[in-house]
């Protein structure tokens, strides 16, 4: 299981003393993620893809964002739950180009979809996606 302080961590989230807590990303999200921390994901997702963060955010919808700085409650936990998925495929494949193909190669378990496609769609294919991970992280069939 990945820690909330390593979500915070890949969203770009300055550090809070003493610690981090589930909490405080819960809050952060409710608040409004700064726009900062999408285009800091995409680009640890997707480097080479400059559309990228618009499959998270519509083009549009980004740029009145830039404006107040601030993504809605919606897009951050949407956010949040792909840099979770992110941090879990790094954990499990030691190596961000190992985890982004991962996740963007098709997998016969979520019906040969993309995990990045499921974890984007909903929280309950973000879960499934985990488990997958999971699995592979502790050795059971996947």
């Amino acid at each position: 299981m990945l820690a909330f302080t390593d979500v915070a961590d890949i969203l770009g989230l300055p550090a809070r003393d003493p610690v981090r807590s589930a909490f405080a990303l819960i809050i952060e999200i409710e608040e409004g993620l700064p726009v900062g921390a999408l285009d800091r994901v995409a680009r640890l997702l997707a480097p080479g893809d400059a559309q990228f963060k618009y499959r998270l955010v519509p083009k549009a919808t980004y740029e009145r964002r830039k404006s107040t700085h601030r993504l809605s409650s919606d897009e951050g936990s949407r956010l949040a739950r792909v840099a979770r998925v992110w941090g879990l495929a790094r954990d499990v494949w030691q190596s961000d180009d190992e985890a982004r193909d991962f996740l963007f190669r098709p997998h016969a378990m979520i019906e040969d979809k993309r995990p990045i496609d499921v974890v984007i769609q909903s929280e309950f294919g973000a879960e499934l996606v985990a488990d997958i991970l999971e699995r592979v992280k502790y050795g059971t069939a996947a």
